[in-house]
C-alpha cells in the first residue's frame, strides 16, 4: 500500500507541476509495488524502484524536454500563435482590447502592466491566457 500511495502522490505532483520530472519515480513506485506484490520483499522492491525510475527518467525526461522546445513552426494551437505580429483593432489597455491575430479577433491585455496601445498599432503576442493574447509593442 506505501508504494501505490507513493505512486499516487508522485503522479499528483507530476499533474499539478507538468514538468515530467516526477512522472518517471511515479513509474517506480508503481513498479515497485508489482515487485512488493509477487513477493521480493522490501528491499529488493526498493531496488527496483531505484532501477526503474532512473532507466525511465533518462529515457522520457529528455524526449520531454525536446518537445518541450520545439520551433515555433512546428507548434500547434494557441502555442502557434505566441511569437506571431497582430494589429490592435480596439485600444489595447489593462481593462479591455482586441487584437486581429491570423485573420480572427482576440481579446487582448498588454504584456506590460500599465502599457496602452492604440488601435492600428502592430504588436507582438507574447503569451495566450486562456482565450486573451498577452502583447506588446514590436
Amino acid at each position: 500500500m506505501v508504494w501505490i500511495l507513493l505512486a499516487l502522490l508522485l503522479a499528483a505532483g507530476e499533474v499539478m507541476s507538468l514538468s515530467f520530472f516526477l512522472a518517471p519515480f511515479a513509474i517506480g513506485a508503481l513498479l515497485g509495488a508489482g515487485a512488493e506484490l509477487i513477493g521480493l520483499g522490501t528491499a529488493l522492491s526498493l531496488i527496483v524502484f531505484i532501477v526503474s525510475s532512473g532507466l525511465t527518467f533518462g529515457l522520457v525526461r529528455p524526449i520531454a524536454r525536446r518537445h518541450m522546445r520545439t520551433p515555433p513552426g512546428i507548434r500547434t494551437g494557441t502555442a502557434a500563435l505566441i511569437g506571431r505580429t497582430a494589429v490592435v483593432t480596439e485600444q489595447v489597455n489593462g481593462d479591455a482590447g482586441s487584437v486581429k491575430l491570423e485573420g480572427e479577433i482576440w481579446t487582448a491585455r498588454p504584456y506590460e502592466e500599465g502599457a496602452v496601445l492604440e488601435a492600428g498599432r502592430r504588436v507582438h503576442v507574447v503569451e495566450i491566457r486562456g482565450a486573451t493574447a498577452l502583447v506588446s509593442d514590436i
